[in-house]
């Protein structure tokens, strides 16, 4: 019996001919990541063990992202952690402010991931990673710590559903869509600790900002990671970004699967997942009149530049609704550049929206768009629980950034064809 790529790149970092679904494994690490809320954690822990070092300054990266640039004494506290090990480490992937981005969308950018790593990361949407064909998942603060001292880690070998999305999606659906509604068919726990392997000809003409949101998301439908099958596309996008030298895998024709689900994009409309759950999902021209109180545009799912064209197309000569707040985060530092070169923050500007330098923000109910009671969100988030992005009394519905933009004109819900 043959492997999937998930199997053969664990079996490859394991030292193994061959994995299979269950076994307990060690395996080597390519990259090990933290972030400003899970990397004091890990340094501290990490402290605790003895080694002194780091197992490689060029493999350990550090990335503040969450409340940076700094929103209160203790967020400063907790990036003053990272900047003092980083120094102390001598790594040579700290990203300080004006040159860092959201986690997700830097590393890929940076050429710091790619075909066939093994690569953990103490925040669940590590699974980004999957889209250039890494093995990529969240991990907790100490097994990063250990990782970090290490440079290995366990895992138990997850099976693997494979996902096949055929025809062609019509105009306005992308990644966010296929994904929301993916994880709409097989719920929130539909492939817990199960790796998902997205395939078929409508991925195959998928740009990589469209399959970094579906990999990211993975995580919502509870799998330990997602990836897709490396093409001529993956390896345009890594070919001179890649800082290390990295391998392809493809799967064995006779792979066992757990099962396999086979979707018709050209069926599939713009996707908006109702609260509190990224598997509340229905079309969007069956939301109904849905008011809202702010929109957010970026996060480390939908904040490339794909997603900026798409929501500047909608939002170009309109004006956001007078009693909606549109907030742009770009992903990176050069994600912020190319817009404004670009004209996309001129746009969105003259809009009426508010544009961010690169961070987390809203997102995780951090700061720059925290909600009050009873307001509604429209965002290109990845999560929509109970109180994610602010007052748990109220709502976010998650949608692609032409849905996004279109509700932040009209100050409701809206398809972007009623707009353009």
């Amino acid at each position: 019996m043959g492997m999937t790529i998930t199997e053969k790149i664990l079996a490859r970092r394991a030292g193994r001919d061959r994995v299979t679904p269950g076994e307990l494994i060690s395996c080597r690490v390519d990259a090990v990541l933290g972030n400003d809320i899970t990397a004091p954690l890990a340094i501290r822990e990490f402290s605790k063990i003895g080694v002194g070092r780091v197992f490689d300054p060029d493999r350990v990266i550090l990335v503040p992202d969450h409340f940076v640039p700094n929103k209160d004494i203790k967020s400063a506290e907790q990036a003053k952690i990272m900047r003092e090990f980083a120094r102390a480490q001598n790594l040579t992937n700290y990203f300080e402010v004006g040159r860092m981005g959201i986690e997700h969308c830097l590393l890929p950018e940076q050429g710091l991931v790619g075909p066939g790593d093994v690569v953990i990361g103490a925040d669940s949407h590590t699974c980004t990673y999957g889209a250039v064909g890494a093995f990529a998942t969240g991990v907790g603060s100490t097994d990063l710590a250990a990782a970090m001292a290490l440079g290995e880690t366990w895992f138990k070998v997850p099976e693997t559903i494979r996902f096949v999305y055929e025809g062609e999606p019509p105009e306005w659906v992308g990644g966010k869509d296929l994904i929301l509604y993916t994880i709409g068919d097989i719920g929130v726990e539909g492939a817990l600790y199960q790796a998902m392997e997205f395939t078929g000809p409508a991925i195959a003409n998928l740009s990589m900002d469209g399959r970094f949101t579906m990999a990211n998301m993975a995580v919502e439908a509870g799998a330990k990671n997602g990836i897709v099958p490396p093409d001529e596309r993956t390896l345009e996008y890594v070919r001179g970004r890649a800082q290390r030298p990295y391998e392809v895998f493809q799967r064995d024709p006779d792979a066992a699967y757990a099962r396999s689900v086979t979707y018709d994009v050209s069926k599939i409309e713009p996707q908006v997942a109702f609260p509190h759950s990224p598997d509340n999902t229905r079309p969007v021209t069956e939301a109904g009149h849905v008011d809202i109180d702010q929109v957010v545009i970026g996060s480390c799912t939908n904040g490339r530049l794909e997603d900026l064209r798409l929501a500047g197309r909608v939002l170009e000569r309109r004006r956001v609704h007078r009693n909606v707040r549109l907030i742009v985060f770009p992903g990176t530092q050069a994600i912020y550049r190319r817009a404004m070169d670009e004209g996309l923050l001129a746009t969105f500007i003259t809009a009426g929206a508010a544009v961010s330098t690169p961070t987390c923000g809203p997102c995780l109910g951090g700061y720059m768009g925290v909600l009050a009671r009873g307001e509604r969100a429209v965002a290109t988030t990845n999560r929509n629980f109970v109180g994610r992005m602010g007052h748990p009394e109220s709502e976010v519905y998650l949608t692609n950034p032409a849905v996004a933009a279109a509700s932040a004109i009209l100050g409701r819900i809206a398809h972007p064809g009623e707009v353009i």
